[in-house]
């Protein structure tokens, strides 16, 4: 029978001694019930926890609450005639200390619910007198019907280590004073929802940033996103026409752009497009204008100048992704249309741009959020800058590439957590509204 059909009600209230037992001495029910390695690892991993709870855990859990309440000073020592540091708390680690015990508090628990839940298992096929595998069944069957168990073990394994937990540390900052403000980089207490609160409160002056920066991020991921795929269709639409020769040499001019790293070609737009640069200097020379261009000094400026270079640097990526759909919709479609009259456009909005739609959805909506937390492009280009005197934030500056500036740059430790927590609040949001209401989710299966 499967373990998954008794509950842990039923093996406390109706389990034999060992099933009882192994709720306070984790293993011993496996040892009972004959199965001698599992009971002995699950004893061990016990035992390690009691070992890990009474060295450091215990602590970790006592500190969370504080975080830590004695500052780093310095003492006068007479014999050495100088000053002495003495060490104090630091509240990072000890925030760090007590996430990583809370997770093990939590391992421990699903492993007593498992252990215990298998000990009533085989107690129950004891009593039918049924087969209780040993190890090397066991092994085989990890190897054959329960193969997914051995390949998902360490894939999981790897995402609550490397992910899930360092998320959940950084969440918490969001909740504490870490920053440099009260100079609280070593020792920092919990403020609750204050972080929060100065973030979206638009008279100040962190609050009125960020909905500056959320409306331009808004507005950049839209032209970035919609223009890179309307022009790019058009684009490969007149590349695929019956009328346009030497395909092959069109499609590769204009994906020599993507041949080149990007990094490399926005740091090279970034010096062309400076006062002294390259454009600047030959405009200049040419009596054209009087005096440099503002590419990156005037907030507007700054702006169209990304838009504009994203769209060569993009284009050629949505041509690409959109050639082989353009050849796959029903020529059918298009010579009724024809017959009935409609033009170029109409055949456009009517029929290419609907089927597009239907089939590229989930390709736009990973692009609008790929543009949202796009931070190679505005970071080397424009460095989020221009930056007026006082913000923390550029006129440029997306949500990413604040948040990297705070962390990185201006040690808002809180702050960045905070900007981190409403942008993922706000990708979430969009993508799940988006995906839900597009014909895609709702007819996945045809195209009307």
């Amino acid at each position: 029978m499967d373990n998954r059909q008794y509950r842990i009600g039923d093996a406390l209230k109706h389990g034999d001694l060992f099933t009882r037992l192994s709720a306070i001495v984790m293993g011993v029910g496996l040892l009972g019930h004959k199965q001698i390695v599992k009971g002995l690892a699950v004893l061990a991993c016990q035992c390690a926890f009691i070992f890990y709870m009474l060295q450091k855990g215990l602590h970790s859990l006592g500190m969370l609450p504080s975080l830590g309440t004695e500052a780093q000073g310095k003492v006068w020592n007479e014999a050495k005639q100088i000053y002495e540091y003495t060490t104090g708390d630091n509240s990072q680690q000890l925030l760090l200390a007590g996430v990583v015990t809370c997770f093990v508090i939590a391992a421990i628990l699903v492993l007593w619910y498992l252990q215990l839940k298998h000990s009533y298992a085989l107690q129950k096929k004891l009593e039918r007198n049924e087969h209780v595998p040993n190890l090397r069944e066991d092994i085989r069957g990890l190897l054959d019907q329960n193969l997914h168990i051995t390949l998902m073990t360490l894939p999981c394994l790897g995402i609550l280590i490397f992910n899930i937990v360092p998320l959940v540390y950084m969440i918490s900052m969001a909740f504490t004073t870490y920053s440099k403000e009260g100079e609280h980089l070593m020792l920092f207490d919990w403020n609750g929802l204050t972080q929060f609160q100065r973030v979206l409160n638009m008279n100040g002056n962190i609050g009125r940033q960020f909905w500056h920066v959320l409306q331009w991020t808004i507005v950049w991921a839209i032209f970035a996103t919609f223009l890179n795929y309307i022009l790019g269709m058009i684009l490969a639409m007149i590349i695929n026409r019956k009328d346009t020769k030497a395909k092959g040499f069109w499609r590769f001019c204009f994906v020599l752009s993507i041949a080149v790293p990007q990094f490399v070609t926005l740091m090279i737009m970034n010096i062309m497009l400076q006062p002294s640069g390259a454009v600047n200097v030959l405009l200049q020379n040419l009596g054209w204008i009087s005096s440099p261009l503002p590419f990156w000094t005037n907030a507007m400026w700054a702006r169209v100048t990304i838009i504009v270079i994203n769209l060569w640097v993009g284009i050629p990526y949505t041509m690409l992704q959109v050639t082989g759909i353009l050849q796959n919709i029903p020529a059918e479609l298009y010579e009724a249309a024809r017959m009935d009259g409609a033009g170029p456009v109409t055949i456009f909005f009517r029929i290419t741009l609907p089927y597009m739609l239907f089939v590229t959805t989930p390709y736009l909506i990973t692009s609008f959020v790929g543009n949202i937390n796009n931070f190679n492009v505005i970071y080397l280009l424009s460095g989020g800058g221009p930056t007026y005197v006082g913000d923390t934030a550029g006129q440029t500056d997306l949500l990413v590439t604040w948040l990297y500036k705070l962390t990185i740059d201006q040690q808002y430790y809180n702050l960045g957590a905070v900007i981190g927590i409403l942008t993922f609040i706000i990708l979430t949001i969009i993508t799940l509204v988006t995906y839900r209401n597009s014909s895609s989710y709702k007819n996945e299966e045809a195209f009307m």
